[in-house]
């Protein structure tokens, strides 16, 4: 059998081009943040990570163009070996003070935290507990460990509470759990999380990927809750809020060592560069310093939230400026997502396996730079293909 039968067999993404309802790949010839161009058409930006705005903020442009002069545009190693730039340091501090963890580790993406974080402290004969919607790269991180996965529904504590009674007491447990979920826009249960660990000797890791510069004044979830002293480690990524790319890992320090001196993923990946750097740290600064960002991305969620559901949208369970546009269908889902794009609006659209079936849906997700005029725009135009399609009435 050649092992290429199943590349030569596979037509479903000809089959999408085909028919026009192709939604992924688009090459966007420029993106201002809140407007993107596709073809000479404008379309009102709605499928970003971009919370606070921050990819084209001036500060974070000319940092970034600082760097480029000091330090090149790539590091040509791995933090292990001469990766390391003292600019790296200098982030790994700030970012330890920001989170208020005694340690930061910088990866070269949020995917590498999880995959050498998960798979370095995990071993046979250990266990790693994961909520049922977690990210594809915790759960690629818990395959890559030796250890037994437990997978627990999603958000439902007397699942986890059953299932965390039946493990055996004297092997290593870790719990990874998303602080915001990605797809529907949720918020992980810490309050009740955290005592169920404490009780079945469980440690938790949080992955922040979304909530960071969302939620807890900017500082995330378990700060959201107050809950930073009871959560083990706190991931993060720069590609979202941080309008860069690369990751983090913050804890104690003991544990930052261990994996530092044993994450694959960190020890065999060249490490982000200087100018990447650069511009996550002229973002945290203003993160820091204009507390009015985070303040706006959320009011915008409060009033998209309320304004879907008026216009008879169901948008499951968000609480964050990650609302889903549950459809239930994917063919429906993608024709919603092609009249949306037409109309100039940019979505992402969710099909099965990436969300659970009948939970199909449209991602959207807001910055703190949209205007109120685009929001109004925004809305037009969905309650326009909602009653096209007979999603609404």
């Amino acid at each position: 059998m050649d092992i290429f039968t199943k590349c030569q067999n596979y037509t479903a993404a000809r089959d999408a081009q085909a028919s026009g309802l192709y939604p992924y790949f688009i090459p966007l010839a420029e993106s201002e943040g809140t407007v993107a161009e596709y073809k000479g058409k404008s379309l009102i930006m709605c499928g970003s990570n971009n919370y606070l705005g921050l990819t084209t903020h001036p500060e974070v442009q000319e940092a970034a163009r600082e760097a480029i002069s000091r330090f090149g545009t790539s590091c040509t190693g791995s933090r292990f070996l001469n990766g390391t730039l003292e600019l790296h340091e200098r982030l790994e501090n700030e970012l330890a003070d920001w989170i208020q963890k005694e340690k930061v580790l910088v990866f070269s993406t949020g995917m590498q935290v999880n995959l050498g974080t998960i798979s370095s402290l995990v071993g046979r004969n250990e266990y790693i507990i994961l909520d049922r919607e977690d990210h594809a790269s915790i759960v690629d991180g818990a395959r890559l460990s030796y250890g037994d996965m437990i997978r627990y529904r999603h958000n439902d504590m007397e699942d986890l509470e059953s299932k965390l009674s039946r493990l055996q007491a004297d092997r290593g447990k870790l719990l990874v759990v998303d602080g915001l979920f990605s797809m529907e826009g949720d918020i992980a249960r810490l309050p009740e999380i955290v005592p169920l660990c404490k009780q079945f000797g469980v440690r938790l890791m949080v992955d922040d990927a979304h909530a960071v510069g969302v939620l807890g004044g900017g500082r995330g979830t378990a700060a959201h809750f107050g809950l930073t002293d009871e959560v083990d480690l706190i991931m993060g990524t720069f590609s979202k809020s941080f309008a860069s790319i690369g990751g983090y890992l913050a804890g104690d320090a003991e544990v930052i060592d261990y994996v530092k001196h044993n994450a694959r993923s960190l020890i065999f990946s060249a490490s982000i560069p200087g100018p990447n750097a650069a511009a996550v740290l002229a973002a945290l600064d203003i993160m820091q310093r204009e507390p009015e960002r985070i303040e706006r991305v959320n009011k915008i969620a409060d009033r998209m939230r309320k304004e879907y559901k008026n216009l008879g949208f169901d948008i499951g369970y968000s609480e964050t400026p990650v609302i889903p546009i549950i459809i239930g269908d994917d063919l429906l889902t993608l024709q919603t997502w092609k009249n949306l794009f037409e109309n100039g609006v940019f979505v992402n659209p969710v099909l099965s396996p990436a969300t659970p079936p009948g939970r199909q849906l449209l991602r959207t997700s807001y910055m703190s730079t949209h205007t109120d005029e685009q929001l109004d725009q925004v809305l037009v135009i969905f309650e326009k293909v909602g009653k096209e399609l007979g999603l609404i009435q």
